[in-house]
């Protein structure tokens, strides 16, 4: 199944509400969750900057630089607003599947 970019979205979101990660831990949180590339997540994380749901802040670690990205207040309200939508959605999609007899 293909996931969408909202969904995403809402992955990279709900990865940063409790704490400021980079990029690799990021992809490898999203990762364990769902078969994504990590080429697949940068766009991501591009679009969510642009939208101001992200910012980003350099730290050095042993002598490389790491990129941290953080979730913005705006991000949380987005991110709040899509689990409000999801909740909706995933009641109505609920009603459909045991309609057809198929919550076994």
């Amino acid at each position: 199944m293909q996931i969408s970019s909202d969904i995403l979205d809402f992955c990279v979101l709900s990865c940063l509400c409790k704490e400021d990660l980079y990029g690799y831990i990021l992809t490898q949180k999203v990762q364990e969750k769902i078969k994504i590339s990590e080429s697949t997540l940068y766009p991501v994380l591009r679009r969510l900057q642009k939208k101001e749901f992200l910012e980003t802040y350099d730290s050095s670690f042993q002598g490389r630089n790491r990129r941290y990205y953080k979730i913005t207040e705006m991000g949380k309200e987005e991110l709040i607003k899509f689990i409000d939508e999801w909740k909706t959605l995933k009641n109505e999609i609920d009603l459909f599947i045991e309609e057809a007899g198929l919550n076994d």
